[in-house]
């Protein structure tokens, strides 16, 4: 896959994951075409303009494109066996392949560092490529979340093309692929629930890190992780004793300080969850030479991932923040980051898909109960839907009810306009939810609304 040009179909394109792959790719001087229903029912979405604008042909989702000049195409796991370009892709016999084992075949081919957790990877990945790009490494880079710095007209921020052999992946456990990978390096970032019990993931937290070849970089912190280690584990914490420990913290509204074996950093990002992810990669980064001072010399400058903690109003008054947190450990780092300089809070909440709705709903409620305190309240919105086979056999309003039973504020709005009409009592709103961009537009409307109304 690396050493020849290959005429390559995506389907499912505007997903994180194929979209990063597909822009790689085509990066890499392959000839890349593709779609997704999103495009078919949005003809101006604005990723089919960047695919475009990069040389990437937006075909429509029922199997009329393809034919026998394709060397390869590569399906969403989204995208269900029954879709029109999966029958024909079959029918010509082009070599078929999953997401995931794309990804798996071009991680083979690169000395790949692969960052893993149930939350953070998109986080901690895209800060990895962004040092390592800093440090003149040009790394390749493909990852879920939009790296803001990556992002260019023919690039939505979740690839880099680098002149390197080094490859950054996001290695996400939802498909079970990652115990395909054989990285040089791994970081395990966090162990909990989200797209499977944790048992099922821990088992394979523990076959990437056997199939690392090299280090493998631990949260020390993690309960979940503690058994899960190798003779070349390296570990990074903040409470518990590890090989990268910080001192002097402080927590900042929209920033951290801190310092480590003797040297002051600073991180452009809030939370104790986002200082994690920093220090597992300055971990890595130590560990394969690289001097702390020309770390926390580039540190400063990573400006975040799209849609995680992005701040769309900041009057000194009012504060809109639009988040991608969706599993009950990402919302509850959220809204702990939130209320730490904030007296009240409405979040707004979309849960995404129903199948993940109803594995993780226990658990959302208890991650509510907890973090929702006396002045907050919370929205819910409709779950996303997206299309597909899923059964629709749980509401937010199934949500709403257990939380509400535990003494907390919250409700469910169908109506996604409604959140408009919101008192203005609430001068700090926070939206969140995976998969659905239109998230970020309705943070932004929000913001403009408020914007105008008089403190």
């Amino acid at each position: 896959m690396k050493n020849r040009q290959l005429k390559i179909f995506f389907s499912g394109m505007a997903g994180s994951g194929v979209s990063a792959i597909a822009g790689f790719m085509s990066s890499k001087g392959h000839i890349v075409a593709g779609s997704d229903r999103v495009f078919d029912k949005n003809p101006d979405h604005p990723l089919k303009k960047t695919f475009m604008s990069a040389g990437i042909a937006i075909v429509p989702q029922d199997g009329h494109a393809l034919d026998n000049s394709f060397d390869l195409a590569v399906f969403s796991t989204a995208v269900e066996a029954g879709m029109p370009e999966v029958s024909k892709a079959r029918a010509l016999e082009i070599p078929v392949r999953t997401r995931p084992a794309c990804l798996c075949e071009i991680a083979e081919s690169f000395r790949t560092t692969a960052v893993s957790g149930t939350s953070g990877k998109s986080t901690a990945s895209g800060l990895l490529a962004f040092l390592m790009r800093g440090l003149g490494l040009s790394p390749n880079f493909i990852g879920g979340g939009r790296v803001k710095q990556f992002r260019t007209s023919s690039n939505p921020g979740n690839f880099l093309a680098g002149e390197s052999d080094y490859l950054v992946i996001e290695a996400c456990e939802s498909d079970g692929s990652i115990v395909n990978y054989r990285p040089r390096h791994s970081i395990l970032l966090n162990l909990a629930l989200d797209h499977h019990p944790v048992d099922k993931t821990a088992a394979m937290f523990r076959a990437l890190m056997e199939n690392t070849s090299e280090k493998t970089i631990v949260n020390a912190d993690d309960k979940n992780l503690s058994e899960i280690r190798g003779k070349d584990s390296v570990t990074f914490s903040i409470r518990n004793p590890s090989h990268y420990r910080p001192g002097n913290i402080e927590y900042r509204q929209f920033s951290t300080d801190f310092s480590l074996h003797g040297t002051s950093f600073s991180l452009a990002l809030p939370g104790e969850h986002n200082l994690y992810n920093a220090l597992s990669c300055i971990a890595l980064l130590a560990e394969t030479g690289i001097p702390l001072d020309d770390i926390a010399r580039l540190l400063p400058r990573f400006q975040g991932i799209e849609r995680r903690f992005d701040i769309h109003l900041n009057d000194g008054e009012r504060l809109v923040i639009d988040d991608y947190a969706h599993n009950p450990h990402k919302i509850s780092s959220l809204m702990k980051t939130a209320g730490r300089f904030r007296e009240s809070v409405c979040y707004i909440f979309q849960p995404h898909g129903f199948a993940p709705t109803r594995m993780m709903k226990d658990e959302y409620i208890e991650a509510f109960r907890e973090n929702l305190r006396d002045r907050d309240h919370l929205v819910i919105l409709p779950v996303y839907y997206a299309g597909g086979t899923a059964a629709g056999d749980i509401s937010s309003h199934d949500l709403a009810a257990g939380i509400k039973a535990g003494g907390k504020s919250a409700e469910v709005m169908e109506k996604r306009d409604d959140v408009f009409k919101l008192p203005d009592k609430y001068r700090t709103l926070v939206i969140f939810g995976a998969r659905d961009e239109t998230l970020a537009d309705l943070a932004k409307q929000i913001a403009g609304i408020r914007s105008q109304i008089s403190v």
